[in-house]
């Protein structure tokens, strides 16, 4: 009977200490290492980003270069059988989002896919990493005045950024501050949203907070 007894309270018996700390280090080193995977891809992306911004800033200048007019309104274009040619007035119209068909904006990726700087045919924008719309403008494109407050220049904006993501980039390419330097930003409440006159006083990280993030070529 006394037998019986002690295996019943040795089958009861809980996890000693040394085997909830050992549980407890797994667990922290499980947590740790997605948090680092997570890292991981954060600044993955803000490399792919940055390296199309850097990769298509200079394909811009290499077409210039070579035809002595920007791609998109290079009065030229004609070269090439099925384009439309751009106007030849030192500026590429329109927005960087632009849904319509010849618009200068978009006509920048056919001149350039045409001429072979860029992968891909036709007018079509292309995604970054997050899937947001990748593309260029003059100022406010169609709009009037400076785009997030400085930019009357020709600008590559990014859409649909995470706030972590946008942080990144602009710290790395720039001053790390939405509202001044080379490189700019707006919160967005759309997808792919059009950009506006003033940029955003600051970054706000709440892992929601999404981001279209504009640099000046």
């Amino acid at each position: 009977m006394q037998s019986a007894h002690r295996e019943t309270n040795s089958s009861q018996a809980g996890f000693t200490l040394v085997e909830i700390a050992i549980v407890l280090v797994v667990i922290g080193l499980l947590l740790g290492g997605i948090l680092k995977g997570q890292e991981m891809v954060v600044q993955a992306r803000a490399k792919n980003v940055i390296a199309d911004i850097h990769g298509l800033t200079a394909a811009h200048y290499a077409y210039q270069d070579r035809y002595r007019a920007p791609p998109g309104d290079d009065p030229g274009a004609g070269r090439w059988s099925g384009t439309m040619p751009g106007t030849g007035d030192g500026t590429v119209a329109g927005d960087y989002n632009s849904a319509v068909n010849n618009s200068e904006s978009r006509l920048w990726w056919d001149h350039l896919r045409r001429s072979g700087f860029v992968a891909g045919s036709g007018q079509q924008q292309p995604l970054n990493a997050v899937s947001g719309m990748l593309g260029v403008q003059t100022g406010m494109g169609t709009g009037t005045g400076t785009a997030l407050g400085g930019f009357a220049a020709l600008i590559m904006c990014s859409a649909n950024l995470p706030d972590k993501i946008a942080v990144a980039i602009d710290a790395q390419l720039d001053d790390g501050n939405p509202a001044s330097g080379t490189v700019r930003a707006q919160q967005q409440t759309a997808v792919n949203q059009s950009v506006a006159n003033a940029s955003a006083s600051s970054y706000q990280e709440t892992g929601t907070n999404v981001y279209v993030l504009c640099r000046q070529i």
